[in-house]
């Protein structure tokens, strides 16, 4: 009986788990050790947009990382001044450890000093990204 009870236990924590990260997958928030945390051209490779940039990690065999590039580059073309960056999580681990990115694809919103504003885990819906994109310009 008491093996049942733990059993039954260990099940619940895990459905709390999994209902809990499906629920924030792809989710734009903001996350207080995000503050302050401010990326230049350098760090990233690349400039700068002029309003705001939308920094993807990714890894090579990452399906939502393609997913998200596409949402990303639309969203890119669609509002002026914004541009999209993509970094190798693999190529760039300094920069991972110090973002903390813990999984592909992270999106990061910056704006057009370079502060992080916005960050999401998963693929990001293209509503939430152009949603971000109205505090970060």
């Amino acid at each position: 009986m008491a093996g049942l009870v733990v059993c039954l236990a260990v099940l619940a924590a895990v459905s709390v788990h999994g209902v809990l990260h499906r629920w924030r997958n792809g989710r734009v928030c903001v996350r207080g050790r995000d503050e302050g945390k401010r990326l230049g051209a350098a760090e990233l490779g690349a400039e700068l947009g002029d309003r705001a940039t939308l920094v993807q990690f990714s890894s090579a065999f990452c399906a939502p990382c393609r997913a998200t590039r596409r949402i990303l580059d639309e969203v890119a073309g669609l509002v002026p001044g914004v541009t999209h960056v993509e970094i190798d999580a693999e190529a760039h681990l300094n920069l991972v450890r110090t973002l903390d990115i813990l999984k592909t694809p992270t999106v990061l919103v910056l704006d057009a000093d370079g502060r992080v504003v916005r960050r999401a885990t998963g693929q990001p819906r293209k509503a939430d990204v152009i949603a971000a994109l109205g505090e970060a310009v």
